[in-house]
């Protein structure tokens, strides 16, 4: 059994993607972030960079003791190894996978973040962050839609750990000043992961914990460590 460390976050939902596609039995654990929950001696144990998603492998290949995992794209990884599902073993069709993998995680959720940040969390606005993180959103947006011009899925003809991965970062795309009429492409492709079960599944089980509310100041200082102003 798998027990996901977990609040309603793009990074978090990659994880309930992946495991409601495999049929992997899990348990979430609520991490708060807004309260706190992340800096707990128990959390920062399991993920010392004090950030969600983290896992604990609770049958490890190994046959070891329970086994944690944190930062999202290595959980993924060690998911579909474990479960030899959605991350290809021939050479070639994983080094792509693995490629747009380390894309998202390396700039596409992000840029996405800083985006985020800038335009609904700073506590003040600064227009020249405001622009350049809207500019290089969608610049990656172009990005992917390029990459989708004339494969279904990012990697290929298969659904992936890649589009996991980013599928949760594009949910918001009206919040980072994007159209995806702009990007038929990804808007294809983005209706067709929506359309799946298992995303409606994952998204349902995260639903119960969602904040429908600004965060207070304080909250925002434990999740981003701005100052009050």
């Amino acid at each position: 059994m798998i027990e996901v460390y977990f609040w309603p976050t793009p990074n978090g939902h990659k994880i309930t993607l992946f495991l409601e596609e495999a049929g992997v039995p899990y348990a979430l654990t609520a991490v708060d972030i807004g309260a706190g929950a992340q800096f707990k001696p128990e959390f920062l144990a399991k993920s010392p960079n004090n950030r969600i998603p983290a896992i604990v492998d609770h049958a490890p290949a190994d046959g070891g003791e329970p086994l944690p995992v944190f930062e999202s794209g290595a959980i993924l990884v060690y998911l579909a190894d474990k479960t030899g599902q959605f991350l290809p073993t021939a050479l070639r069709e994983r080094k792509t996978v693995l490629e747009w993998l380390f894309w998202q995680v390396g700039g596409f959720g992000p840029m996405l973040g800083q985006n985020h940040h800038f335009n609904f969390y700073a506590p003040v606005k600064v227009p020249y962050a405001m622009e350049r993180y809207t500019r290089e959103t969608t610049r990656l947006y172009g990005v992917l839609e390029r990459r989708l011009a004339d494969r279904e899925f990012v990697a290929g003809d298969q659904y992936s750990i890649a589009d996991m991965a980013i599928y949760p970062w594009v949910v918001q795309w009206e919040r980072q000043q994007q159209r995806l009429e702009d990007t038929p492409n990804v808007k294809r492709w983005f209706e067709a992961v929506a359309a799946r079960p298992a995303t409606q599944r994952a998204y349902a089980r995260g639903e119960p914990l969602r904040v429908a509310r600004a965060y207070t100041d304080a909250e925002k200082q434990l999740l981003f460590g701005t100052p009050s102003v």
